[in-house]
């Protein structure tokens, strides 16, 4: 049996994360029963947005099939030192016509880190569009497909951004959410990680 298995992506309140598992409410990925805590994974730093942040993720146990799972804030990518809107600031540069060096150059991040976002992005950018299509299907009420782009990374990220604003008119308290923590949340923090998008989709509220 495995030991650890999926990231599980929560809000970014640490308050909110300890009560909501005190309640109940946090569902093991594998089985749906409830995940209740076991210690704390080891600190990371994650540069945001004009800040760094410091992080040390909750663990938590399944009661029912002893998985033990990684809960990372919602603004945070599995392996990367850098928040979800900070990638996706570079992903949709490098959509509008931006070249690696130029985004680098906008961002702050070195280059190699930023070639490694836009690579491993349009590597699986028509999976990305379809995932993120089929789902503004399922939670829009009246869905209205993204325009072509000019390429197939531009379609993508096109795509996630439509998700959000159709989303938005479903849900209320999604109006204002950033995409790219849609997308960090819809990925289960795995937007950049290897072997996805090979995800279930969640329809209920982000």
């Amino acid at each position: 049996m495995r030991s650890e298995a999926l990231v599980v992506t929560v809000e970014d309140s640490v308050v909110g994360v300890e009560a909501a598992l005190a309640a109940g409410r946090i569902a093991c990925p594998d089985c749906g029963a409830r995940l209740a805590r076991w210690g704390w994974a080891r600190v990371r730093v994650v540069r945001s947005v004009g800040s760094v942040l410091r992080l040390r993720p909750r663990r938590a146990r399944c009661v029912a099939c002893g998985v033990t799972h990684v809960l990372l804030p919602v603004s945070v990518l599995v392996r990367r030192a850098d928040a979800v809107e900070v990638v996706g600031a570079g992903l949709v540069l490098k959509a509008a016509g931006f070249g690696w060096r130029r985004v680098a150059e906008r961002l702050g991040r070195p280059g190699a880190t930023v070639r490694g976002w836009l690579r491993r992005f349009a590597a699986r950018a028509e999976a990305v569009r379809g995932l993120f299509t089929t789902l503004l299907v399922t939670v829009a009420p009246d869905p209205v497909p993204a325009a072509a782009a000019g390429s197939g990374f531009a379609d993508a990220v096109a795509a996630v951004i439509a998700v959000t604003v159709g989303a938005g008119v479903r849900w209320a308290e999604v109006v204002g959410l950033s995409p790219w923590r849609m997308a960090c949340a819809v990925s289960a923090s795995r937007l950049l990680a290897p072997g996805w998008p090979q995800v279930s989709i969640n329809t209920s509220c982000p």
